[in-house]
């Protein structure tokens, strides 16, 4: 009997499973073999060979090198089209399990990730924007990605009793920062290393953004520290956050308000719970007045200190124009926008949030 031999290829994204029995049906019908006869000659039962056929048993490599020998496709085919026969089985009973978090994608900002291109325009249906929110997120399913999310966020918004907040744009938000702190590299955490810079951190509230930001990551990073950019997500309303991942402190800030004040007070507040050793995740939600962690209560002072030094805050309450802050930052050499936004929240009768907004530098310091 003359041997028969094509160019087999395997199914792309079907919505069905193709078992290589089926491959297997129509070669035995070209060479007029039945399936009694293959049995013999590969020493299967016809049983065997019948479910084979069907899909019901696999085809493993053992049939695969019998199956070369009798019927001249080579054993690597069979076995390729059983991978991808099992591989698309896999990829459909994920499917109809996806469907059953369909809702999840509700809690999500899907529509503010495909504008920023994190995700694809297309597909767009349900199923595809699950499957692509869970590669973004690096999970295997919506539970881990409950188990990995919800605790933290759930922290924080027990901190800060706040109640605006919502989950999906807050683990969006952290998520796009894991991705931009992977991208760093930094060196072995070094904490006395990261106290002894505090001069020159603060040194940098007086330059331009474009000078400042790339000195204030080489110097937290030659200490271990990443710090991040990220845009606020809708729904988020989160300042800033301190976390650990790998060997990494991270620092990741939503840059909220755009205004030099914020960025520095954030930033100093968020590097006093690094100093700190403390591995728990921080997670600072914006618009936060009071707390009863005494920890934040810390880095807010942390924060107030290291910009405007204890032994010069009795001055504060004396500065009543925008000459006077103007002289008092050049002299402690600050920027004069971290005095203004010390005065509005400690001196408010004094300095209103209006006055003196106009010595505030405004940045936009965001990596995505």
């Amino acid at each position: 009997m003359a041997r028969t031999t094509r160019t087999l290829y395997a199914a792309g994204d079907l919505d069905y499973a193709v078992p290589p029995g089926e491959t297997l049906r129509e070669l035995l019908e070209e060479k007029e073999m039945t399936q009694r006869e293959l049995a013999e000659r590969v020493g299967l039962s016809p049983k065997h060979v019948n479910q084979l056929i069907n899909g019901l048993v696999r085809l493993t490599p053992d049939v695969a090198e019998s199956l070369e020998r009798v019927i001249g496709t080579p054993a690597r085919i069979w076995n390729r089209l059983e991978a991808d026969y099992q591989s698309t089985r896999a990829r459909l009973r994920s499917a109809r399990d996806l469907e059953q978090h369909v809702a999840w994608l509700n809690e999500l900002p899907v529509s503010e990730l495909v504008k920023r291109k994190v995700l694809p325009e297309e597909p767009s249906d349900k199923i595809s924007r699950i499957d692509q929110l869970l590669a973004f997120f690096a999970v295997a399913s919506v539970d881990v990605w409950r188990e990995l999310y919800e605790q933290p966020a759930a922290y924080a918004f027990r901190k800060s009793k706040a109640q605006d907040s919502k989950l999906g744009p807050l683990a969006t938000w952290l998520r796009l920062g894991e991705i931009e702190a992977q991208r760093l590299t930094c060196a072995a955490f070094d904490a006395a290393g990261l106290r002894e810079a505090l001069p020159e951190l603060r040194a940098l509230t007086v330059l331009p953004a474009e000078e400042f930001r790339p000195k204030l990551r080489n110097v937290c990073s030659a200490s271990g520290v990443a710090v991040v950019f990220v845009e606020e997500v809708k729904g988020a309303r989160v300042s800033g956050v301190t976390r650990k991942i790998g060997h990494k402190r991270v620092i990741q800030l939503s840059q909220r308000y755009r205004t030099d004040d914020q960025l520095w007070f954030s930033f100093f507040h968020e590097l006093h719970h690094v100093l700190n050793g403390d591995d728990e995740i921080r997670i600072e939600i914006a618009g936060r007045t009071v707390t009863d962690d005494p920890k934040e209560r810390e880095a807010d002072r942390f924060a107030a200190d290291t910009l405007i030094p204890p032994r010069y805050a009795p001055r504060l309450a004396g500065l009543t124009s925008k000459d006077a802050v103007r002289a008092f930052a050049e002299e402690i050499a600050i920027a004069p926008g971290v005095v203004v936004g010390r005065l509005q929240r400690e001196h408010p009768g004094r300095w209103p949030y209006r006055n003196g907004n106009d010595l505030k530098r405004k940045l936009d310091l965001l990596d995505t």
